[in-house]
């Protein structure tokens, strides 16, 4: 039987989008996290999670992958070993949520309104296609926005930076960098809307 060798084409791929992540490539990060979400969503969903709780997990585990790369704590060996360790440390995280106090607390209280959960299953998956419409929009527009306003929201969403902290590094005062912010995000939705509708 013959071995499953990685050839020397994907590793050279698998090198060169490490290099990407490392140096916050936007399109990189972006098609990234949009490929990688419905798998956790699945994993989340069909082990009594909700689509929140996959939402605040994958984006854990997506920020836990991007430090781990930034740190040159992963070796790829594949062009597609980066997807497969995103979804290892996710379900490490979902499962270590799973075996927790609170987790169990949520169950037995969802438990009890089963009935009526279950006579809107049509509500929630129309409100989660939605949601996930929504998001791949943004990831889309994110993009076309300028280099300013890129900057800081990578500051803020990836790397879990403080207003305070991001005011710093851009040499303004804390006022001045929530209103620029929020005018990034008021435009990243302008072009979300426009452009990707």
């Amino acid at each position: 039987m013959p071995e499953n060798k990685t050839s020397p084409d994907q590793v050279h791929y698998a090198v060169q989008l490490i290099e990407r992540i490392k140096s916050n490539d936007h399109k990189t990060l972006s098609d990234l996290y949009t490929n990688n979400f419905y798998k956790i969503e699945t994993l989340v969903l069909k082990n009594s999670g909700t689509s929140a709780q996959a939402k605040d997990i994958y984006q854990e585990a997506f920020i836990a992958v991007w430090r781990n790369v930034k740190d040159n704590k992963f070796e790829p060996e594949s062009d597609t070993a980066i997807n497969g360790y995103l979804y290892t440390i996710a379900k490490n995280k979902w499962m270590d949520f799973v075996r927790s106090a609170a987790f169990n607390k949520t169950v037995s209280i969802n438990r009890l309104s089963n009935v009526t959960s279950r006579e809107t299953v049509p509500e929630v998956e129309k409100k989660e296609n939605d949601r996930e419409q929504k998001l791949t929009l943004a990831m889309k527009a994110f993009k076309d926005l300028g280099e300013a306003c890129k900057n800081l929201l990578t500051k803020f969403y990836f790397e879990k930076k403080s207003m305070k902290e991001i005011a710093i590094d851009l040499q303004l005062d804390a006022a001045s960098t929530r209103n620029k912010k929020y005018r990034c995000m008021q435009n990243l939705r302008q072009l979300a809307l426009e452009k990707y509708k």
